[in-house]
């Protein structure tokens, strides 16, 4: 395996040295993105121009090599003509973590003073989420702005049943999008996030924002929250496509629990945190997801898998599976609580196996189609800002039963270590 020192080609290190130096830079990650990436480059260019012209300012395109006009659509849209543009194709592993990693040496060699990163299909950005995103940096000394929005009830299912819920109980803060995509920090961030020796892993793809989030919550940088209004871009039906970035996603977080192991374990409750941005309400659009098709993955997965998991489970957590696994689309629903134990024994399954942990994530995968069939048919009549009701509800019940982790977490890994 190629072991990538730095993730800038030659030409866009050199392109870095003609710039020399920036206040901003404002990182766009892209692949195959020529629908939406003009907009999103436009959007960006009017927010600089607007909010911080007396600033030098970069435009960074980071391209994992798209095969569609990317690159060239970029390149044609005139930015104004005192900000800079750079249009690379980052080096090392394909996805959305390694093109960060050019972005955060471009930040840490033009020394700015704060770098944005935005996601490049989004349709919803305005000038404004610069601003948003910058200001607290800038003008606050904050070095970490983690992003919220106004989803719709079935856009970031990773995160509403399991991502922001581990992050809160686990580390104490209540980052409500820490795998949201749009994020802003300061130089010394991005020079701490370049330095480190994680870009042959899962962080390189999509487990970037999540390490992102909690390597600052757990290096004590200065973090808030800024509100961007509401989110639309090209979501994804939950039954359909979360294969990789679920895998990529938990491993990340289940890896950093190891690393983070004594950090978290002193963590009693969670305290929220500042949020500054847009104020308003707004109901996004409608994100269409197949209610029977989730289902039939978890009924699927239990045949397949049945066996392993009441193996692994403990012997309630299996009865509920069973149980759920029985019931018809109308009145499926997996528990709250059972849930939360699941997640936990999955999280001290991954801490306990050293081996075959892919596995286990391929295990996981059917009772995530459960949990989120479970919370649709719960949401089904209610409006997004409602059902954020469920998730609050959710995410406080993970953090009640933050001693049931600890709990599984020792008892499985010391039983493991009598196998072995």
């Amino acid at each position: 395996m190629t072991h990538y020192n730095t993730a800038l080609r030659s030409y866009t290190a050199k392109r870095v040295e003609e710039i020399e130096s920036a206040d901003i830079i404002v990182g766009i990650p892209c692949f195959n993105n020529e629908k939406t990436i003009e907009h999103v480059v436009q959007m960006v260019s009017h927010g600089l121009a607007d909010h911080y012209k007396d600033k030098r300012s970069v435009i960074m395109i980071a391209d994992g090599g798209s095969t569609d006009d990317t690159r060239e659509v970029s390149k044609e849209f005139e930015i104004k003509p005192w900000q800079e543009k750079i249009i690379s194709i980052y080096r090392g592993p394909g996805g959305k973590g390694t093109a960060l990693r050019s972005v955060f040496e471009a930040a840490q060699r033009l020394k700015v003073k704060a770098c944005a990163v935005v996601d490049s299909d989004l349709r919803s950005i305005t000038p404004d989420w610069v601003k948003f995103l910058l200001s607290p940096v800038l003008e606050k000394g904050y070095q970490f702005v983690s992003p919220v929005y106004m989803r719709h009830k079935y856009d970031g299912t990773i995160t509403n049943n399991i991502v922001y819920n581990l992050t809160r109980a686990l580390y104490g803060k209540r980052v409500r999008q820490p795998i949201g995509g749009d994020f802003a920090f300061s130089r010394d961030v991005a020079s701490y996030y370049a330095d480190q020796d994680v870009w042959e892993t899962d962080v390189a793809r999509y487990g970037i924002d999540i390490w992102m989030t909690t390597s600052a919550i757990t290096r004590n940088f200065k973090i808030c929250q800024s509100n961007l209004g509401v989110k639309i871009h090209d979501a994804k039906d939950p039954g359909q496509h979360l294969g990789p970035m679920f895998r990529q996603v938990l491993w990340t977080i289940f890896s950093l629990m190891e690393k983070n192991e004594e950090y978290w374990k002193q963590i009693k409750a969670s305290e929220p945190l500042e949020v500054f941005g847009y104020e308003g309400a707004v109901e996004p659009e409608p994100v269409r997801v197949n209610l029977d098709g989730m289902i039939e993955h978890f009924k699927t997965g239990f045949d397949q898998f049945s066996v392993l998991w009441k193996d692994i489970f403990s012997a309630e957590c299996f009865a509920e599976i069973e149980k759920t696994f029985s019931m018809g689309s109308s009145n499926f629903h997996i528990s709250t609580e059972a849930w939360i134990r699941i997640v936990y024994e999955l999280a001290a399954t991954f801490h306990a196996w050293k081996v075959n942990r892919n596995k286990l994530l391929d295990l996981m995968t059917p009772l995530y189609y459960a949990r989120v069939a479970s919370f649709v048919r719960q949401s089904w009549d209610m409006t997004s800002l409602e059902a954020e009701g469920l998730v609050e509800e959710q995410a406080t019940k993970f953090e009640d039963d933050k001693e049931y982790l600890l709990k599984v977490w020792e008892d499985k890994y010391r039983k493991a270590a009598l196998i072995r």
